[in-house]
């Protein structure tokens, strides 16, 4: 039998060693005296973690005001449209979890991708000749942030760059960070309606370059591209052979007068991913239902871009079962009329809002065309004793009991965001709040020039 002897030795102010043998058959083997390592805790957290940083959190918490405690607080900050009851999902897609939650079948573990049955809804749901989609063209994620992570992780490494709106949606720069790629902004022309400026996005690319964010219609703007305009992006991309992430969540969602081109429709060329839920369509945000669309017609992702995403997707094993199961009724029961009523609220609202705010010195709206926000130009200038849109939206809080997000949220100052999907009294309450405010604080040239002196 083998035996195994193993002797400490240590004395005086030496770290104990242990003398290790090893009896084998009757030799004695020795393996040498090896160090003692006293345990002791050492937990940190992980780089990752480190280098995770969201600029609305950071900014929004750092904002340490109270509001006006006379007036009732009105917050057009967050874009979640179920906040004030006012925009109820349908019957039918309540109905459609209701069954699927009785029946039993979706307790289990899907495939990490999602139902066959499921992919195969969502694939008809958007297929169409231009953009064809068969069901392993869909990955069904945990809402379409998951979607955007999954994307830029299967299509960027650690290194590269990928280029992002300015003003963009802030996820898209806390998830690159956080897995070492670098976020690399180009702008938008709010005097173009919100227009990417071609020129400066080309002169961005480099042969680290992985992928172009284009996020269509646009949350912080409400702007909708026009199908001219997505064809002279998609050309910068095909000269560039830059692959396209496309962010969609507010597919569909545009006022009357405007059309919503999927982008993947217009381009034969250039691979495309792109990123789509329940969340806003149907106004169910927490359900946490998106997909991801790959359309890749002349093969350039190849398996390979499939197979990444499919092993990406195995870390937490799909989205949630039960609203897996009432997606197809979802999809393909949800009646138009609800559709085009919230449309028509949104378009109510940013028309209130957009007049309201247009006739108060000092803001310059930017009308939005779509999606559920609307961006307002402060006129800095005109009010000298604020520093910055933080200052500035800080004081409508703790003055006007109006919460507005400082576009520095999206990396574009002097600006602030309005959400419009708040009840439309709601809306009128705060934009006389938000004119009593700047008629308090606003300074004509002269009476800037003169505060300006006085500093």
């Amino acid at each position: 039998m083998d035996s195994y002897l193993i002797q400490v030795n240590g004395r005086g102010d030496h770290a104990p060693v242990l003398d290790v043998h090893l009896k084998t058959n009757g030799n004695s083997i020795s393996l040498g005296k090896v160090k003692g390592r006293k345990p002791r805790w050492a937990v940190r957290a992980s780089e990752m973690s480190k280098k995770t940083f969201n600029p609305v959190r950071a900014i929004v918490d750092s904002m340490k005001v109270e509001p006006n405690p006379k007036k009732a607080m009105i917050s057009l900050s967050l874009g979640d449209p179920t906040v004030f009851g006012n925009l109820p999902t349908n019957d039918e897609v309540t109905r459609a979890m209701k069954e699927a939650l009785d029946s039993g079948r979706y307790n289990g573990y899907a495939p990490s991708v999602g139902y066959q049955s499921c992919r195969e809804a969502v694939a008809a749901y958007y297929n169409c000749p231009e953009a064809p989609l068969e069901a392993q063209d869909v990955i069904l994620t945990s809402g379409c942030s998951q979607a955007i992570e999954l994307a830029l992780a299967v299509l960027a490494n650690p290194g590269q760059n990928i280029l992002v709106p300015r003003p963009g949606f802030s996820l898209y720069k806390t998830l690159a960070l956080s897995m070492g790629i670098e976020v690399k902004l180009y702008n938008l022309l709010p005097e173009k309606a919100w227009e990417i400026d071609l020129e400066h996005l080309e002169s961005l690319v480099d042969e680290k370059t992985a992928c172009l964010i284009v996020n269509n219609p646009s949350n912080p703007c409400g702007s909708v591209f026009s199908k001219s305009h997505l064809q002279k992006i998609l050309a910068v991309a095909s000269r560039q052979c830059v692959p396209v992430l496309a962010d969609e969540i507010y597919g569909d969602m545009v006022f009357a007068d405007c059309k919503y081109e999927p982008i993947a429709t217009l381009s034969t060329n250039v691979p495309i991913l792109s990123c789509g839920g329940l969340a806003k369509r149907w106004l169910v945000p927490g359900w946490r239902m998106g997909w991801i669309l790959i359309h890749d017609r002349r093969d350039i992702f190849g398996n390979e871009i499939r197979d990444g995403l499919v092993r990406l997707s195995q870390r937490i094993l799909g989205p949630c079962t039960i609203v897996q199961g009432a997606l197809e009724r979802i999809l393909h029961r949800t009646p138009p009329e609800f559709y085009h009523n919230t449309l028509s609220i949104l378009k109510s609202n940013a028309d209130l809002c957009y007049a309201a705010l247009s006739a108060i010195p000092g803001l310059q709206p930017v009308r939005p065309a779509g999606a559920m926000y609307l961006m307002v130009e402060i006129e800095m200038e005109h009010f000298p004793e604020f520093e910055n849109d933080v200052e500035f939206t800080e004081r409508l809080i703790s003055e006007q009991s109006v919460f507005c997000l400082p576009a520095t949220c999206f990396e574009y100052p002097n600006f602030f965001r309005v959400v419009i999907t708040v009840p439309e009294e709601m809306i009128l309450e705060a934009c006389s709040r938000i004119q009593e405010f700047c008629e308090m604080h606003y300074q004509g040239a002269e009476g800037a020039q003169d505060l300006e002196c006085d500093k």
